[in-house]
């Protein structure tokens, strides 16, 4: 009886001890990113930052969970962010904000003791000019102010950073050593035992001719017609945001010095769906000719040439239309439909846009309309178009986003209910019409609206 009492005891204690040695192990053990390779893109307008993550725990264990912190002071610039997994497959995030700090929590596909990440990041507004005005002439310089090092809460033992720039012509950079300077390449690294949340900043000042457009305003307009057509139009504020044009612009300079006007908007290309007509573009003051279409088989290039170059801190605003076949984009089972195409299109390479407003018009009639976009919107109240041959107003969806750039081009989806009858109330209201002309021609025809004059008899 003693000795199973001693036994007892001993196991109790034996589980203790194990216990214990499992929760040391769980308290000592600490997600790190053993290598960090990252490509930062300043040959644009935008900054574009593509992250290959090594991450595993110190101690071996399996874990499904990884963040990423967006730093405060970027969290304004930050325009877009998606996370990969080493087959390249999208990863689910989840936004967290703690103490102004923004985490996003990646899900990954299986709990494993290391992952390989793949992370894209857009930011915008990083690249100002410096000068922030220049003469006709003179070339356009920006300069960067940026993290060093992959901003992450983990602890990284190596990273490696290259920085791909517009041009050669290079100003003034970190000379953080180890460092290589390759014509328009910086190369920072390796570095080693990085602690987590470094913050050590990037300055780069250099040169860069890249357009710098801002779409201001981009308001979108799609009407659906179940008579096979879908209208498609956009209207576009657009603004030059690189450096300001310093003094008085001369076109007899601009024409004859090729070095004249270098950081000036001449033309851009749009890419418009494969299968659009009808094309149209017009300012305030009507169309505009000066612009080149060349149908390709999987889009339509549009090269768009305004009435006159823009300089920085000058604006236009035009606006551009066509049309489409429906049944590419408009699927029916019954009475229910499903409208699937792009929420925005291409405008210009590197397009950023400031505010894009997107509205959709339905046939009269719709009912159970329910939308779902590739990532959050915001959503205004549904209203009521009136067009010709209206009788209570078209349906229409307007929802609006912030902060647009290329990677945001994905397809929304509308789902709504339609009866297939009311496609004749507008060929039944037009002979209705037509009749009622004929019959109010008849009545005016047969009724004798002359006046006639009597002799009077004494």
């Amino acid at each position: 009886m003693v000795m199973v009492r001693h036994f007892s005891k001993s196991l109790k204690l034996l589980v203790c001890a194990f216990l214990f040695v499992l929760h040391l192990q769980s308290a000592s053990s600490e997600i790190i990113n053993k290598n960090v390779d990252r490509v930062l893109d300043l040959s644009t307008q935008l900054t574009k930052e593509t992250v290959k993550i090594t991450a595993a725990d110190d101690a071996g264990k399996q874990f499904s969970k990884y963040q990423l912190i967006i730093p405060t002071e970027l969290q304004s610039s930050l325009s877009y962010i998606s996370a990969k997994d080493s087959k390249k497959k999208e990863l689910k995030l989840q936004k967290e904000q703690k103490d102004d700090v923004t985490y996003y929590n990646v899900e990954l596909p299986k709990a494993a003791a290391s992952h390989e990440l793949f992370v894209d990041l857009v930011f915008i507004k990083q690249l100002l000019p410096y000068p922030e005005e220049i003469k006709q002439s003179d070339k356009q310089l920006v300069k960067y102010n940026g993290q060093l090092y992959f901003y992450t809460p983990y602890k990284t033992s190596e990273q490696k950073t290259q920085v791909v720039l517009s041009s050669s012509n290079i100003i003034a950079y970190n000379q953080t050593k180890p460092y290589t300077v390759s014509g328009s390449k910086i190369k920072y690294g390796p570095y080693e035992n990085i602690p987590a949340f470094n913050k050590e900043k990037l300055y780069i000042h250099y040169e860069n001719q890249s357009p710098f457009m801002t779409v201001n305003r981009l308001e979108r307009t799609i009407q659906i017609s179940h008579w096979g057509n879908i209208a498609v139009e956009e209207n576009i504020q657009l603004t030059h945001s690189g450096a300001k044009l310093k003094g008085s612009f001369s076109r007899y300079e601009f024409q004859k010095d090729t070095r004249s006007g270098q950081s000036a908007i001449k033309s851009y290309k749009t890419m418009l769906p494969a299968s659009a007509f009808g094309v149209y573009y017009r300012d305030s003051n009507g169309n505009i000719s000066t612009s080149n279409m060349n149908v390709l088989r999987e889009y339509v290039d549009l090269e768009l040439r305004p009435r006159f170059p823009l300089f920085g801190g000058w604006k236009t605003q035009y606006t551009i239309g066509y049309n489409m076949p429906s049944f590419e984009y408009l699927f029916s089972e019954g009475s229910n439909y499903l409208l699937k195409m792009r929420l925005i299109d291409h405008i210009f390479d590197d397009m950023f846009i400031e505010e894009a407003v997107v509205k959709i018009i339905l046939p009269e009639g719709c009912t159970g309309i329910k939308l779902k976009t590739p990532y959050a919107v915001e959503r205004q109240e549904d209203g009521l178009t009136h067009t010709y041959l209206d009788t209570f107003g078209r349906p229409t969806i307007t929802f609006s986003k912030k902060n647009v750039v290329e990677n945001h081009i994905a397809n929304f989806e509308l789902t709504y209910n339609f009866s297939k009858v009311l496609l004749l109330q507008e060929p039944l209201l037009l002979i209705s019409f037509v009749f009622l002309i004929f019959i109010v021609a008849i009545i005016c025809k047969r009724l004798d609206f002359s006046i006639s004059s009597h002799p009077h008899k004494d």
